[in-house]
């Protein structure tokens, strides 16, 4: 069972049908939306400041959120997928935005509803990532316009594909292999 862990008069809210890796650790205020999944060696940690995270978002092995105390949060839409090894650090995550494996999102940035951050961009504090923008690099730097129905229909698509595996360890009816 993941470690779930209250701090500071604050204990972690978890939504309906979410899964949360034996291996994750959520600590303190975080309040987590439905049908979200926290996977392995993740780690959620609002112990200094608030992590507020939508419906069916998706964080993947390795990834830590974190905040500045009185400074920054974070906050995650909906239909959100967190890239393997990502860093977020008290930024904004708009709905249907995905953030590429090793990824990183610092203080105060806002990435906006279906942005792509490729993966292994740095976006520096302050950033303002559009409504689907595609950036890379490190430090970030816009690379193109997506069109706003394909990446919507992919970001969607990846949270649907997470919410189904997510069900192999809550529902083993549901396993492909046994």
């Amino acid at each position: 069972m993941a470690l779930i862990l209250p701090l500071r008069g604050f204990t972690p809210k978890i939504g309906r049908d979410c899964f949360l890796a034996e291996n994750a650790t959520v600590v303190g205020d975080v309040e987590m939306g439905d049908e979200c999944s926290v996977w392995f060696n993740t780690v959620l940690r609002g112990d200094v400041n608030s992590i507020r995270i939508g419906n069916r978002v998706n964080i993947q092995d390795g990834s830590v959120l974190h905040t500045l105390y009185q400074k920054s949060t974070i906050e995650i839409g909906n239909d959100v997928s967190i890239g393997h090894n990502v860093t977020l650090h008290g930024c904004k995550i708009r709905d249907f935005a995905l953030i590429g494996m090793g990824a990183t999102v610092m203080d105060d940035a806002e990435v906006g509803e279906g942005a792509l951050v490729a993966a292994g961009a740095v976006v520096l504090s302050k950033t303002k990532i559009g409504p689907h923008e595609m950036w890379a690099g490190a430090p970030a730097k816009f690379v193109k316009m997506m069109e706003p129905e394909k990446s919507k229909e992919l970001n969607e698509k990846i949270a649907r594909n997470y919410l189904f595996y997510s069900k192999w360890y809550t529902d083993p009816d549901n396993a492909p292999f046994k």
